[in-house]
């Protein structure tokens, strides 16, 4: 259960900054004039901040699980030490 911890944390650590960003982009875009409407903007915007929260999520899981990996190395070390005493 405590592999999935970071998981879980991901999505609260960046909804705050992806609700910034959507709301900066949406004034943007709504300002710019673009041939897009903004509707098809702003959907698009959702989808990307979506991909970016899974993104996010998997690049922690991946960080754990290198530091669960480095951790066991170092373990791995010292006893490989001691049996060569």
């Amino acid at each position: 259960s405590t592999a999935n911890a970071p998981e879980d944390d991901a999505p609260s650590r960046y909804s705050r900054t992806e609700r910034t960003t959507y709301s900066r982009y949406s004034r943007d875009a709504n300002s710019s004039g673009s041939s897009l409407p903004c509707n098809a903007l702003e959907k698009r915007i959702e989808e990307l901040e979506r991909e970016l929260a899974k993104e996010r999520q998997e690049n922690a899981r991946l960080m754990k699980m290198t530091q669960d990996k480095e951790e066991l190395i170092g373990k791995l070390k010292e006893e490989i030490d001691l049996l060569n005493r």
